[in-house]
């Protein structure tokens, strides 16, 4: 169970700090919900108390996690899926478990595509929505501004 104050993170949504917890009304059900702020887009979202495990709901990563990610974006080699339906297919997948190291892999493997050949309009949108959720983590672990984030994480991916 999370506290309010504490940091976390909601696959395909982001991270972000527990501002409360609320009993609410949702179809006719009544369950007790975090309020959770993503300071990324400064957004709130409801998470479901009794259901945070099955979502994957995790607290936030630590610094020295953070300096291995930023290892493993300036120097990960590795292969990259050449069939782009089974690399978008993988890639949703990849943001649905919310793993962050997977997630840096990720943004890795598409930068590096993009800059062979241009990436799909779907992938596109899958590298923005990886970017910002490992911007919104970074942000939270580096108590920075996301200008700052991202500019670092640009940095990271050379």
């Amino acid at each position: 169970m999370f506290n309010i104050g504490d940091k976390i993170v909601y696959p395909m949504h982001g991270a972000g700090i527990i501002e409360s917890i609320e009993e609410k009304e949702v179809l006719g059900n009544k369950n007790k919900y975090y309020i959770m702020r993503i300071p990324l887009d400064d957004m709130k979202v409801m998470i479901p108390l009794d259901n945070t495990e099955g979502l994957g709901v995790r607290n936030i990563i630590s610094e020295a996690d953070a300096d291995k990610i930023e290892a493993l974006l300036s120097s990960w080699e590795g292969t990259v899926e050449k069939n782009w339906s089974k690399r978008y297919r993988n890639s949703e997948e990849t943001l649905r478990k919310g793993d962050v190291f997977e997630i840096a892999k990720l943004v890795r493997s598409l930068v590096l595509v993009d800059r062979a050949k241009k990436l799909s309009t779907g992938e596109k949108k899958i590298l923005n929505n990886a970017r910002q959720i490992l911007t919104s983590e970074l942000m939270l672990v580096w108590n920075t501004s996301r200008i700052d984030a991202e500019d670092m994480l640009n940095i990271m991916i050379k």
